[in-house]
């Protein structure tokens, strides 16, 4: 696997979406499904890898653990605990499974991450400083690895993550949740 270089800084500012997004973070807040679809097809134009998940669905943490280790292709020993998390999703970041080596990066959209927050708050909170430690070691990798989290509250208020605010797209910064 090569690894992907980084961003060319002739063409990154403005042009291309994923620096955009990753520029404040490894997640990026969404509440509107069309700008987040429009996102995630231009993503995907753009050479991404995409992986959809469904928080909404998520009533506990095991079912948090259970639908990211399919979809992630985490190996049958993965602990389905927090740290377990952290030490597969760095397995993820270093290209070892879950990462197609031969698309630019991978993208995890979690749909509906409102209604986990609601039942699992401090879950909630651990995964997205997780993965924004994750998504930096990737970088050191060569990787790219970024989140798109969308909410159904426009007003969700998430905790920093390593010591980033979580932020919203920038189409829907300014008045978040007036896009249709």
């Amino acid at each position: 696997m090569a690894p992907m270089p980084s961003f060319d800084p002739e063409s990154a500012w403005g042009a291309d979406l994923g620096f955009s997004l990753l520029l404040n973070g490894a997640s990026t807040l969404f509440h509107s499904d069309s700008v987040l679809s429009e996102t995630v097809t231009a993503l995907r134009a753009e050479g991404y890898q995409v992986v959809d998940l469904d928080a909404s669905t998520w009533s506990t943490q095991a079912a948090m653990h259970d639908a990211l280790a399919s979809a992630l292709s985490f190996p049958d020993y993965y602990g389905r605990n927090l740290d377990a998390l952290n030490d597969c999703l760095s397995n993820v970041a270093e290209g070892a499974y879950g990462l197609n080596p031969d698309l630019l990066g991978l993208v995890v959209v979690v749909r509906g991450f409102d209604a986990f927050v609601a039942v699992e708050e401090q879950a909630a909170h651990v995964l997205l400083d997780i993965v924004e430690r994750q998504s930096r070691l990737a970088a050191l990798f060569g990787n790219r690895m970024l989140w798109l989290v969308q909410s159904k509250d426009p007003d969700l208020r998430l905790p920093q993550v390593g010591g980033r605010d979580v932020v919203w797209n920038a189409r829907e910064f300014r008045n978040r949740g007036a896009t249709a």
